[in-house]
């Protein structure tokens, strides 16, 4: 008997996100609303990150407290074992010495706030991104504006404790690599680096030992000349990377897999929302129901929206607003129903729903303001 492998897949799909929404692994829209944690970048003494009530039926935001998480708290992760916050400080001293800074602090859900427990001198300077290692036991760091990355040991207890590892990409030339992104593929096999001055993605092995990185042999994948691989996203098997490309305003799809690696399949422009001078994208996320991927575009200030087929290729869905200006990072709430943009120029969070039918995110529904929001998440 012949199988119509596209129409089936396509049926398993539409049977697998019924099945999560009925037994509650995705958020149906009822219950306790979800908070929003926002970090963005401050002067003086500016309190950096906020905590927000997402009210998950009408879209609206609450602020429910500000903490001091240090200077310019642009991005973080969490540790749900131990509600643990850790910003990454994207400056070029801290506390008084030359590099990033690292700042731990603790969640404490009843009073939605958070205290400070410690603070770190990160090498090298201007960290722009933060994730936690596949074990949880070390925090990756990548540091922008000379390009290199650090690895954070941490305790038992989930405090930061040393720095086993950091890679300076080109020591000879400071200024030419820029590592904007560090993260594991959904398996947690692989390490990858976006760098945007250099061009390319590099893959690692890691050691949980001794917290080293190790290249991969040929694991450093060009992209075209000028295009600035900035962030990525997987699909949830790990099968697909999309990579979205700051300078060169396109999405790129590969394939990965354990023997070849990334292979580069397609690639597509991020613009058409309105004509414009100069454009820059910034983030990419894949929606709840894995129908579609989002990206944002700083200049255009737009939210790109694709299609994703059943062979895990793009196809243009549209375009949106984004609410403001300079849309450096998005996030999609647990319900996916709403897509909630961080403005940073515009110093404001923007919320549009979702239409489930197209895909495309509509309204704005709320905005709130808030200091040069630069990292959304919800915990």
């Amino acid at each position: 008997m012949l199988i119509n492998t596209n129409k089936g897949m396509k049926l398993l799909r539409s049977f697998l996100f019924s099945f999560f929404i009925m037994t509650g692994y995705i958020s149906t829209g009822c219950g306790e609303n979800p908070r929003l944690f926002a970090g963005g970048f401050t002067k003086d003494d500016e309190k950096g990150l906020n905590v927000f009530e997402f009210d998950n039926r009408s879209g609206k935001l609450k602020l429910l407290s500000q903490s001091d998480a240090g200077p310019n708290p642009a991005y973080f992760c969490f540790s749900k074992r131990h509600n643990l916050l850790y910003a990454a400080n994207e400056v070029m001293e801290f506390k008084g010495n030359p590099g990033g800074g690292l700042t731990t602090l603790k969640y404490d859900p009843a009073k939605a706030s958070f205290k400070k427990l410690n603070e770190m001198v990160i090498p090298n300077g201007g960290p722009c991104f933060i994730s936690m290692s596949p074990d949880s036991g070390y925090l990756f760091i990548a540091n922008y504006p000379r390009g290199s990355v650090a690895v954070i040991r941490l305790s038992k207890e989930g405090i930061p404790e040393s720095v086993t590892d950091t890679i300076l990409y080109n020591p000879e030339k400071p200024n030419a690599s820029h590592a904007h992104m560090i993260f594991s593929d959904p398996n947690g096999k692989h390490i990858y680096v976006t760098d945007l001055g250099l061009n390319r993605v590099v893959i690692y092995n890691f050691d949980t030992a001794s917290g080293k990185l190790i290249q991969l042999e040929n694991g450093i994948i060009p992209v075209a000349e000028g295009s600035g691989p900035r962030h990525f996203t997987f699909s949830p098997d790990g099968s697909k990377m999309y990579l979205i490309n700051e300078l060169g305003s396109t999405l790129m799809t590969f394939n990965n897999d354990s023997q070849n690696g990334l292979k580069l399949i397609q690639t597509l422009s991020t613009k058409g929302f309105k004509p414009v001078e100069k454009n820059y994208c910034a983030d990419i996320h894949i929606g709840k129901s894995g129908e579609y991927i989002y990206g944002s575009n700083r200049g255009e200030n737009s939210i790109v929206v694709y299609k994703i087929g059943d062979d895990g290729m793009l196809s243009l869905a549209g375009h949106s607003s984004c609410g403001g200006d300079w849309p450096r990072n998005f996030i999609i709430d647990p319900s996916g129903n709403f897509l909630l943009a961080g403005n940073q120029r515009s110093d404001n969070i923007s919320v549009f729903r979702i239409n489930r039918k197209t895909g495309i995110p509509e309204g704005p529904v709320d905005s709130t303001m808030m200091k040069g929001p630069a990292c959304l998440k919800f915990y």
